[in-house]
């Protein structure tokens, strides 16, 4: 990821962090960002990785989703650690084609933790991971866990 768009992720993850700060307990600092501790290491660690979603025709910016290794249920997998669309563009499935395209990617387990105290992103991630899993996930604790075996890849 190229300087520019490591400072256009940083912009969109403060807005997302300032939207999810009206549930959860993440204050700004004295320089009016929120902390965000792994910022960094997703440009230097092997096992994170940012990308940007994007509109397909115009390359539109839409918004984000930032995933990991890190699974705190353990076990192996990877985890959806941030994940927005903005406002403008919700509601016309263009969050579920991406979180499904990240599921694609990493044929495995999962853990998606919704934004603490967000309604709206807890139903957003059920509908979401139930229609992906056939309802054959757990939800424990504010995680949703699941894995699926592609078709043309049978264990």
């Amino acid at each position: 990821m190229r300087k520019t768009q490591k400072e256009i992720l940083y912009r969109l993850l403060q807005y997302s962090l300032f939207e999810e700060s009206q549930n959860d307990r993440n204050d700004m600092n004295e320089d009016a960002l929120f902390e965000y501790p792994w910022f960094e290491s997703y440009f230097t660690e092997k096992d994170r990785e940012a990308c940007f979603i994007r509109e397909a025709e115009s390359e539109r910016l839409l918004g984000f989703v930032m995933v990991n290794t890190y699974m705190q249920k353990g076990g192996s997998g990877h985890s959806i650690a941030e994940f927005m669309v903005l406002p403008k563009f919700r509601r016309n499935k263009i969050g579920k084609k991406a979180a499904v395209m990240c599921f694609e990617k990493y044929p495995e387990s999962w853990e998606v933790s919704p934004s603490c105290g967000s309604e709206q992103a807890y139903l957003f991630w059920k509908n979401v991971i139930d229609e992906y899993t056939d309802k054959k996930n757990e939800y424990e604790d504010g995680i949703f866990r699941f894995s699926k075996i592609p078709v043309d890849n049978p264990k």
